[in-house]
């Protein structure tokens, strides 16, 4: 059964596929050598060290199965050729009322990251401007009250 589709860009794809790899290259044997290590240490499998290596051996197999998953219902984001209405994948800048300017990239919920610009299309910011052009004026109900744009530019 195929899952939901996971909207990334090219550059969203490639971080997760490396990510990938080196959890399945790198640490998936660093947290299966720490178990070995704290079971020869005392003996004994009931010690906080081989509790320890055990949750991140869990932490490891459980991002790896998410990892997967997220890369097979991959749907890579085409760029967006209309420099007019956002869409996911462009690039935004809005203008407060006074005069301020923020700049952010449309992406999918996977590879979203807030604090680098990067909104989810599912965000109540990514929803707000998801479909409006040049020079609209949008309001987004925020965990931090209400906040006014006027979108500047679409690329």
């Amino acid at each position: 059964m195929a899952g939901k589709t996971v909207p990334l860009t090219k550059d969203g794809l490639s971080k997760l596929q490396q990510e990938l790899d080196h959890l399945i290259n790198v640490r998936r044997a660093e947290a299966s050598q720490r178990i070995h290590d704290a079971k020869e240490m005392v003996g004994a499998q009931n010690t906080p060290e081989y509790e320890d290596a055990r949750n991140e051996q869990a932490f490891v197999e459980g991002r790896i199965l998410t990892l997967e998953t997220i890369i097979q219902n991959a749907v890579v984001i085409e760029v967006a050729h209309d420099h007019l209405r956002v869409s996911l994948g462009s690039n935004v800048t809005v203008q407060n009322h006074k005069g301020e300017t923020e700049n952010y990239t449309i992406v999918g919920s996977a590879e979203a990251d807030p604090k680098g610009h990067r909104i989810s299309n599912e965000s109540p910011v990514g929803e707000a401007l998801l479909g409006k052009c040049v020079g609209d004026e949008v309001q987004v109900n925020a965990p931090a009250g209400a906040l006014r744009w006027t979108i500047i530019s679409v690329d």
